[in-house]
């Protein structure tokens, strides 16, 4: 089912963002699960049909107040007709595989005639179904149903980001729409990562770690997997990668670290989020990103236990073609000393999720979706005084 006419079109749009079952075939729209009353007094569901002006797959203003229905008669809750909308009851095919088998007739006021298809659908919908949510208020034809993208569609997800879509932010999502960017490192910061960017209409999502997913990652990683998910013993890029692919297509699993023999390949890479526990392999990887011009982001964190609590930061650094020069004085490339609590397999959940956020925001800001206005380049979260300072401000370098 071609979705173009109703992307194209505000008013069938904003029927769809508000939880209609739309479909347009044979230059009618569909709108399907309608409830109604029937004879009986049961509230029971039927089609309304209407018959589209459009242009290059873009809806003009309606040419009839006129509307079709499959299904019984449509009732009071007493179970008498609707006589105020009845024009006639004779089955016919409307146009190819639609059969309708009544009319409608309900003149707006005040010229006769529907400004757009969202007027003239809300107002069929509100008499078909009035007496049906006098019977029950919780019916209704806004049922939200799976809306997939078109085959020819180029878009990354399996079904369609009608998030965006309600919130009216499609223009600004599509500056996301990257060719194709790179997690380095699936523990609970990358895993976290990959859930927030996995929304994203990036085409590609790169995954790189050689690890297996234990029982253990199960608990600072987004998502409850199953024990038979733990018993399997496989790669955490495989892992991720398959309930992941439930949403977003274009995720690639490497179950391999990055090193002089591989790492050539995040060349083109748009972003690279380095996610990655030890210190000692970012060196080259951060060599090779500059030489490639690629941005990328480095996530960290330092928990220490005092008085019986944890305490310590999370930190997001940031690299771009503009500003290089503070990353080595506030990333570290030797490896962390076994005292650091959180190389002793002290995994917090909530601080990998805060510190993913933290670098997709930052990733986000980079690209435009978010605003700028002081294009820090490194920034410290403390936990003990819940303290945020952004530093490496590009316009103060």
């Amino acid at each position: 089912m071609s979705q173009r006419p109703i992307n194209r079109s505000a008013d069938l749009k904003k029927l769809r963002d508000e939880g209609y079952d739309l479909e347009v075939r044979s230059g009618c729209l569909l709108v399907k699960d309608v409830p109604f009353v029937n004879s009986r007094k049961e509230v029971v569901r039927g089609i309304l049909v209407i018959k589209l002006v459009l242009a290059d797959d873009q809806t003009g203003r309606p040419d009839t107040h006129v509307a079709y229905f499959s299904g019984e008669q449509p009732c009071d809750e007493d179970g008498t007709e609707i006589e105020k909308i009845k024009h006639g009851s004779n089955a016919h095919s409307l146009a190819n595989g639609v059969v309708v088998n009544r009319s409608f007739s309900a003149k707006p006021k005040p010229d006769d005639s529907y400004p757009d298809y969202y007027a003239q659908v809300t107002t069929y919908v509100a008499i078909l179904s009035g007496p049906a949510r006098r019977l029950n208020p919780d019916v209704t034809a806004q049922t939200f149903p799976l809306i997939e993208p078109d085959k020819e569609s180029d878009e990354p997800f399996n079904y369609a980001d009608t998030a965006s879509s309600r919130a009216e932010i499609v223009a600004v999502t599509k500056r996301l729409a990257l060719r194709k960017i790179a997690i380095l490192g699936l523990g609970g910061t990358g895993s976290y990562v990959l859930d927030l960017v996995a929304k994203t209409p990036v085409r590609e999502i790169h995954l790189y770690d050689r690890d297996t997913f234990y029982q253990h990652n199960a608990f600072r990683s987004p998502g409850a997997p199953a024990g038979t998910d733990l018993s399997a013993k496989q790669p955490k890029v495989t892992y991720f990668k398959n309930l992941y692919a439930k949403l977003h297509r274009g995720i690639v699993d490497h179950p391999a670290y990055l090193d002089a023999a591989n790492v050539e390949e995040l060349r083109g890479m748009d972003f690279v989020f380095i996610c990655l526990d030890k210190g000692s392999p970012k060196k080259l990887i951060v060599e090779k990103l500059e030489e490639f011009n690629i941005p990328f982001t480095d996530v960290g964190m330092g928990i220490q236990l005092s008085d019986n609590a944890l305490g310590g930061i999370v930190r997001v650094t940031t690299s771009t073609v503009q500003m290089r020069d503070h990353f080595c004085s506030r990333v570290s490339f030797e490896d962390t000393p076994g005292e650091d609590d959180y190389n002793r397999n002290i995994q917090i959940a909530d601080l990998n999720a805060l510190n993913a956020a933290l670098a997709v925001i930052k990733w986000k800001k980079l690209f435009g979706f978010y605003r700028d206005l002081k294009s820090e380049h490194h920034s410290q979260f403390s936990i003990d005084t819940n303290l945020l300072i952004n530093e490496d401000r590009r316009n103060e370098a």
